[in-house]
This record gives C-alpha cells, sequence and structure tokens, in this order.
C-alpha cells in the first residue's frame, strides 16, 4: 500500500487502486517535465473491489468515476505497478 504524497500546503496527491489486487492504494504518477499524468492505454482490468473508495493509512481516499452503465454507480480507478493510470481512449 502507497500513502499519498503531499504538497507544501498539505494537500495528498491521487491514488488509484492497484489493479493487480483491487484493494492495495498506489501512487498516480505524472511526467515532472510535461505535468502529464502517465497513463497505460487500452489495458484490461478486472472488477476486484467494491464500491467504496479504497484508503492509504493515512486515510486519503483512491480516486473514484461513475459507472458509463447508468452514470451512478461509483467505480475504482485501478493504476498499474508502474504508477500509470489504466484508460481507455477507443
Amino acid at each position: 500500500m502507497a500513502n499519498a504524497g503531499r504538497d507544501a500546503n498539505g494537500i495528498p496527491t491521487k491514488l488509484g487502486l492497484l489493479n493487480s489486487d483491487g484493494s492495495s492504494t498506489a501512487q498516480l504518477k505524472a511526467n515532472a517535465s510535461t505535468h502529464e499524468a502517465l497513463v497505460d492505454d487500452g489495458s484490461a482490468g478486472s472488477d476486484l473491489s467494491g464500491e467504496v473508495a479504497g484508503r492509504d493509512a493515512n486515510g486519503v481516499t483512491s480516486m473514484m468515476a461513475v459507472s458509463n452503465a447508468d452514470g451512478v454507480t461509483p467505480v475504482q480507478l485501478y493504476i498499474n505497478a508502474s504508477g500509470e493510470l489504466l484508460v481507455k481512449s477507443t
């Protein structure tokens, strides 16, 4: 489990859940030069977690979205072991 980093004002960075287990928090990484989030485009994931946000050891919650099927159901956002957010652009 990774804890969220914090800026000079104490604001936490973004967390997701590892796509390997659906419960361990992972830090979302970005390119320090371009400030772009790192993504793993087109990776398939499995539903490994419930509809409750994961938390790191300091209580910071992981990112969530809503289901594209109904626009209501909470969905965990997964990150791979390299810190890349799983996305599907097509």
